[in-house]
C-alpha cells in the first residue's frame, strides 16, 4: 500500500463563473506508477469537497496507487446555497478535467463521477461525447426524493464507459427496483451496482447499526478499487519503464 500526498489546488474557470478560479484537492499516491486510472469527482448539490466520502474515497484510492482530483463547483466555493444551472456546472467540470490531465498526464485512463449531483454531471459530459473511460456513482440521485416518475435516465442511451453505481439500500433518491429496470431498459454500457445495507442518500446508516461509518467508507473504497482495476484498467506501460 502506498503512502499518498493531499494537495490544495487552484483551479482557473475559463468560463463566465462567479469566482475566476476554485478549490480543489489532487489526492496522490507518493509513489504514483503513473498508468493506474484518474479520477475527478464532483460533490453534491448540498455539499463541497470536504464530504466525507469524496475525502474517504480520495485518500482511500489514493493509498492503493490511485490519483483522485476533488473540485468545488463555483457556487459552493463562492458560499452560495443554490447549484448553479446544469451547463456552468458542466463548465467547471471540464475545468476540474483539465487541470487534473494537465498536472498528471493525458495517457492513463480517465474516469469521471461524484456524489450525487456531481456525479450526475459526470453523466452528462459523458453522454455529450466527452472523454471518459468510467463512470463511479456515489449515491446517483435517480429521482427527486418522493417523486419516482421524475427519472434523471433521459442521457443514458448514450453513455458507453462502464458505470459503477454505489448506493444505500435506504436512498430515497434511488429507487432500487427502478434502478435495476432502467439499467435494463437504457443502458448499453456494463454497469454494476454496489448495494450498501441500511444506508441513506448520504450512505449513513443506522445508530443501531453495529458497524462506524469507517466501516461503510472502507467498503466505498475497497469496492472503487477493485471495479476500476478490473473494469477500467491501466494504461499500458511504457517499454522503457518495464522491469
Amino acid at each position: 500500500m502506498s503512502d499518498y500526498t493531499a494537495v490544495r489546488l487552484r483551479v482557473p474557470l475559463r468560463s463566465r463563473q462567479p469566482l475566476p478560479d476554485t478549490g480543489a484537492v489532487l489526492w496522490q499516491p507518493v509513489d504514483d506508477p503513473g498508468h493506474t486510472p484518474l479520477l475527478v469527482l464532483g460533490h453534491g448539490a448540498g455539499s463541497d469537497l470536504t464530504n466525507p466520502i469524496l475525502c474517504a474515497v480520495g485518500r482511500g484510492l489514493a493509498l492503493q496507487g490511485i490519483p483522485v482530483l476533488t473540485f468545488n463547483f463555483a457556487y459552493a466555493e463562492a458560499g452560495l446555497k443554490r447549484p448553479d444551472p446544469p451547463a456552468r456546472l458542466l463548465a467547471v467540470f471540464q475545468d476540474a478535467i483539465a487541470a487534473a490531465t494537465e498536472r498528471l498526464g493525458t495517457r492513463r485512463p480517465l474516469v469521471l463521477g461524484g456524489r450525487s449531483m456531481g456525479g450526475r454531471m459526470a453523466t452528462l459530459l459523458a453522454a455529450e461525447g466527452r472523454r471518459c473511460d468510467g463512470l463511479l456513482l456515489l449515491g446517483y440521485p435517480l429521482h427527486q426524493a418522493g417523486r419516482p416518475e421524475r427519472l434523471r435516465t433521459e442521457h443514458w442511451p448514450l453513455l458507453r464507459a462502464p458505470i459503477l453505481f454505489v448506493t444505500g439500500d435506504r436512498d430515497r433518491l434511488c429507487d432500487l427496483g427502478l434502478l435495476a429496470a432502467e439499467r435494463a431498459a437504457r443502458l448499453a454500457a456494463p454497469s454494476r451496482v454496489h448495494i450498501i445495507a441500511g444506508a441513506d442518500h448520504g450512505f449513513a446508516i443506522r445508530k443501531s447499526d453495529p458497524r462506524a461509518m469507517a466501516d461503510v467508507f472502507a467498503d466505498v473504497v475497497d469496492v472503487s478499487a477493485g471495479w476500476l482495476r478490473q473494469a477500467v484498467g491501466s494504461a499500458p506501460t511504457p517499454a522503457g519503464l518495464r522491469g
